[in-house]
């Protein structure tokens, strides 16, 4: 220990442990925003998504939009939910950068991240599905493919898709890195 007066400008440093634990919860904030880009994204993509094709005349048109199949719309609430729990859980994640030894918070976010985890995978893997169907169609059920028409319909879910599994991957990362904050406590 260190005897006499503190001097000014002479500050507590951080432990080592400390400063790993803020340096993940700094992590754990950066990966919340790209996962809350990526499934507002989705949302916002597959929610504007439709295409008018004309007929032999003006006055029939075929159309295609999003919440005629209710798959999609089911990924676009999935993804809306999901956009809005992790803007919520930003507060969360700063609680836990200004108090590193939270553990509580921590534990509550695994838990709710888990949860969003098996909605946000429900919606995108019922999605890709039926993209998977509008690209290729099943001659056993009488589906035909509908993208060779509808190009720029198909294009947009399909691209929609791409910004839920990056939320997908990163609200994993999200977990791993929680499960290995509380692990490394003691």
């Amino acid at each position: 220990m260190k005897s006499g007066p503190i001097e000014l400008g002479e500050s507590k440093s951080l432990s080592p442990k400390a400063g790993v634990r803020r340096g993940v919860s700094i992590l754990d904030f950066i990966l919340r925003i790209l996962a809350f880009i990526g499934t507002l994204g989705s949302a916002i993509a597959m929610a504007t998504t439709n295409e008018t094709l004309p007929f032999s005349t003006q006055f029939i048109r075929f159309r295609a939009e999003y919440d005629d199949l209710l798959t999609l719309t089911f990924f676009v609430a999935a993804n809306g939910v999901v956009s809005a729990y992790l803007l919520f859980s930003l507060s969360i994640s700063i609680f836990n950068i200004v108090r590193s030894n939270a553990q509580s918070s921590r534990i509550l976010l695994v838990i709710l991240d888990t949860a969003m985890l098996g909605l946000l995978t429900a919606g995108a893997s019922a999605a890709a599905a039926i993209v998977y169907l509008a690209h290729n169609g099943n001659a056993r059920a009488n589906w035909f493919p509908i993208c060779q028409q509808f190009n720029s319909f198909c294009e947009r879910i399909s691209g929609s898709l791409i910004g839920s599994f990056i939320g997908v991957a990163v609200l994993i990362l999200l977990i791993l890195l929680s499960a290995v904050a509380l692990s490394r406590r003691k």
